[in-house]
């Protein structure tokens, strides 16, 4: 289940850096160049990428291969200013020596053919001065030199580029809000017909096994028949079980989709699975620990266990009239930026389990075309913050990159997976201010540059935008328990001109911090599963089914690999992650996935939009 719902260790110390800091530059240079070594031609381009604030950075850096293959590589620059730090990187085994810096391949992308591309980066300090470095150089070979001998690879002249990179687009700063690119309008198409958005004029499919719990509550008849979302959460949920809520298996749900399908007219219908079995899953938690493990061939299992089983099952040509979305690896790679203290975390990176993962999933699933695939994208209480925003979009993008498809093998992101964000905050954003003072500077905000979900999902798309996803990629949000009505939701903004009671006085998000994500006590339904409700959004979905638990308040055993996290215990006082307060989880709540009515009950009374 859902598990990282706060800032990283890495978004928790840096941002505290943020608090006078806005975006005051982004510098960008490529460097290019050809040489010989004594076995092969080698040719780089290099492209450094920096998004600055007083004293901070957080750099981006491409590393293309122009000349032969490479197995193994090492990148040195040099600062020019002394004061330049690397602080904390990822995508390389990174070192300082002075001014110097080298970055190392890790065993994931230490190969680059001819023509390849990898993107590694790092969050770095410096005072006086940032410049931008110039001298890369790839195995002790300039990359920002004149050809020093013809080569077979294409010779590249750093006067007239061949295939120059763009220019970065600025980071999306909520203190200028852009206007994100809407995914192109289309009109409901045939069941079979590849489309831009596979929720647009489709029916969703309705879950046999959600449905029944749903209607068996008081009240639950009243969303019974919502489409939600499901979980294949451990190998053996392919073929179904009694675990959880999901009796059903993959084929199972499938051959009841068609049977909706058949039922429901010329409409499509559109079935929703979650992809979530990684080895080291939800490495920065417990309650959602998954069943393989890196450490014990976990990632070759994930492929021929889990992904082989799965992709075989969708690409039955009896299913190729439904649209099947695969939400693909809830809390993966976000972790990877931000929770690497973590040694479960440190390994899925430095190993390269979670991005060779992803990226085979991808693969696998892309290559049916009735199949459109989601990546999780975290939320706004988690990477809203500069430090975690830029290097995690990054590494999504470097992630597809090196997929069989590119960026052809997504359709988009989703935001809020079973989390509790609000989609919208009315009476405050990032920009309001009280009696001078910023709202960001509250302690509920934390110097965010976003409030909500809907905001941070729509800059969250233009920033991936401009590090080459295709605009017709759209964005989902899970707003199954993110309404937040019922008698304590504020009906004004707060008149205070403390910029704390404010804040706690107008947030429509009653958690006592936003880093709170278990069973969350006062929650409620959110907006209904819909298709295009706004700008660059596909569809709010309810991909996390209301009344599934997120995980266990007291330790229980269970044969899922689930673990205890104190998280879901209401009478824990908390971490660094929620600045040491309880956990506001509703008690008595059992492992995740299985079936709390006590919760479920709570969410239909205080549903915002009000059931009808």
């Amino acid at each position: 289940m859902r598990s990282t719902l706060r800032p990283g260790a890495v978004g928790s110390a840096v941002r505290r850096g943020l608090v006078a800091a806005a975006v005051l530059a982004l510098g960008s240079t490529a460097a290019v160049a050809t040489a010989t070594s004594a076995n092969a031609a080698v040719a780089c381009k290099v492209d450094y990428s920096a998004n600055e604030w007083q004293g901070g950075m957080s750099v981006n850096l491409t590393i293309q291969n122009l000349g032969d293959a490479l197995n193994g590589w090492t990148l040195t620059f040099t600062f020019p200013n002394s004061s330049q730090r690397v602080t904390q990187g990822w995508s390389a085994t990174w070192n300082q020596s002075g001014n110097t810096v080298t970055a190392t391949a890790l065993d994931w992308n230490r190969s680059l053919p001819t023509g390849g591309s990898t993107n590694i980066g790092f969050n770095g300090s410096w005072s006086g001065s940032n410049p931008t470095p110039t001298d890369f150089k790839i195995n002790g070979v300039a990359c920002n030199g004149t050809p020093q001998s013809p080569s077979p690879s294409p010779t590249v002249s750093p006067s007239v580029p061949q295939s120059p990179s763009p220019s970065p687009s600025p980071s999306v700063s909520p203190s200028v809000p852009q206007s994100p690119t809407p995914s192109p309008s289309t009109s409901p198409q045939q069941p079979g017909q590849r489309v831009d958005n596979p929720y647009d004029g489709a029916d969703g499919y309705v879950n046999p096994d959600w449905s029944a719990s749903a209607a068996s509550e008081p009240g639950g008849s009243a969303v019974a028949n919502e489409s939600t979302g499901v979980w294949i959460d451990r190998i053996a949920a392919i073929t179904g079980g009694s675990a959880g809520n999901n009796s059903m298996g993959v084929r199972e749900h499938l051959d009841e989709a068609v049977r909706q399908d058949a039922a429901n007219g010329s409409k499509p219908l559109t079935i929703q699975f979650v992809i979530y079995n990684l080895p080291n899953r939800d490495c920065s938690a417990l309650a959602s620990n998954g069943e393989l493990k890196i450490s014990e061939n976990g990632l070759a299992r994930y492929k021929s266990e889990y992904i082989d089983v799965i992709a075989d099952i969708m690409s039955d040509p009896k299913y190729s009239q439904l649209r099947i979305v695969n939400i693909i690896e809830i809390d993966s790679l976000p972790n990877l930026v931000t929770n690497t203290n973590i040694p479960a975390c440190a390994e899925a990176k430095n190993t390269g389990a979670y991005v060779q993962g992803v990226q085979y999933a991808l693969d696998k699933f892309s290559a049916i075309p009735n199949v459109y695939n989601y990546i999780d994208a975290g939320h706004h209480g988690w990477l809203g913050w500069d430090s975690n925003f830029g290097p995690s979009a990054e590494l999504f993008a470097s992630t597809v990159r090196g997929t069989a498809k590119g960026f052809n093998s997504v359709t988009g992101f989703i935001t809020n997976t079973a989390n509790y964000s609000a989609l919208q905050e009315p009476f405050f954003n990032a920009n309001t201010t009280v009696n001078g003072q910023t709202v960001r500077q509250s302690k509920w905000v934390d110097w965010n540059w976003y409030v909500d979900e809907l905001s941070f999902a729509q800059a969250f798309r233009t920033k991936l935008i401009s590090l080459g996803f295709p605009n017709s990629i759209g964005m989902l949000i899970d707003t199954s328990r993110n309404g937040w009505g019922g008698p304590n939701r504020p009906t004004a903004a707060s008149t205070s001109t403390d910029v704390n009671t404010f804040v706690n006085e107008s947030r429509v998000d009653r958690r006592i911090h936003a880093g709170n994500w278990c069973n969350q006590s006062g929650a409620g339904l959110g907006e209904r599963p819909k298709a295009n409700p706004a700008p660059g959004i596909d569809a709010y979905v309810w991909i996390k089914p209301p009344g599934e638990s997120d995980g266990s308040s007291s330790a229980i055993d269970n044969d899922e690999g689930k673990g205890f996290d104190r998280m879901c215990d209401p009478t824990y006082t908390g971490n660094e992650r929620n600045g040491n307060n309880l956990t506001g989880a509703l008690p008595n709540a059992p492992v995740s996935g299985h079936w709390f009515s006590a919760q479920f009950r709570e969410l239909l009374a205080n549903a915002y939009p009000p059931l009808s």
